[in-house]
């Protein structure tokens, strides 16, 4: 432990979190409000027509975890890449990279502080979704370990995007336009069985398929696909945005001029 910079790594992430506490509102109405017109659109508009889906639960319920799930991911890229784009935009990225820290211990500072965030608003989310619908949660312990597990993995993937990224217009493309498709495409607001064939089969390439899926059977004990399956995929992410993080700090890329 004596070989770990605990003060440098505290104080990236006190930095971290004190940028989003500036804007502590916002970072809360955003998220309560949004939820309450997914609900009032979906659970109101469609959910009186839609029957009991998979273990009677109603369709109000049925869209927790993928709301959730929507925010976790597009949260944990946004706050990791604008964390580590900043210094980059400003130049005190040389600054960083020249204290004292190993990149193991940068990385964790940046990625810890981002999930924390993600992690705060999933949460929030969860309890503002009380209000309009029943929820339960069946496998708390493992609705816990999606929940950090998909923010660590996500936060890793966000520092990679602001790593690569040269403007801020960058930063918005993949979320927006890759990562909020395929979560509308993966299940979050219907279950995939009941789409038909073939787009059934090509919608178990999306891989947000299984993250959703996997933190749905820890509300209600059922998913999409095999819980298994959810764990192999959003490990399987984890362990190639390391190696990618492990080459890039390796040679520099995007780092060093």
């Amino acid at each position: 432990m004596s070989g770990i910079n605990l003060s440098g790594m505290k104080a990236i992430y006190k930095t971290e979190m004190a940028r989003t506490l500036r804007t502590v509102w916002q970072s809360i109405a955003t998220p309560v409000v949004t939820t309450a017109l997914y609900f009032i659109v979906f659970g109101g508009a469609f959910g009186s027509r839609m029957p009991q889906l998979g273990g009677g639960v109603g369709y109000g319920g049925f869209i927790v975890p993928g709301l959730i799930m929507l925010t976790l991911l597009t949260q944990s890229i946004s706050n990791a890449s604008i964390g580590i784009y900043f210094p980059k935009f400003t130049g005190t990225i040389f600054e960083i990279l020249s204290a004292p820290m190993s990149y193991v211990e940068t990385v964790a500072a940046y990625v810890g502080a981002a999930a924390t965030k993600s992690v705060v608003i999933g949460l929030i989310i969860l309890v503002t979704s009380t209000f309009f619908t029943d929820v339960r949660i069946v496998h708390p312990v493992w609705m816990v370990a999606f929940l950090l597990l998909t923010s660590i993995a996500f936060s890793l993937f966000g520092f990679i995007i602001g790593i690569w990224a040269k403007s801020f217009e960058q930063l918005a493309i993949i979320p927006a336009l890759v990562i909020t498709p395929l979560t509308f495409l993966g299940g979050a607001f219907y279950p995939i069985d009941m789409l038909r064939e073939p787009w059934h089969r090509i919608s178990l390439f999306n891989p947000v398929v299984y993250l959703v899926s996997g933190f749905r059977w820890s509300f209600y004990g059922v998913g999409d696909v095999s819980v298994g399956q959810s764990l192999a995929v959003t490990a399987a992410f984890l362990i190639a945005c390391l190696v990618l993080l492990w080459w890039i700090f390796k040679t520099g890329w995007r780092l060093k001029p």
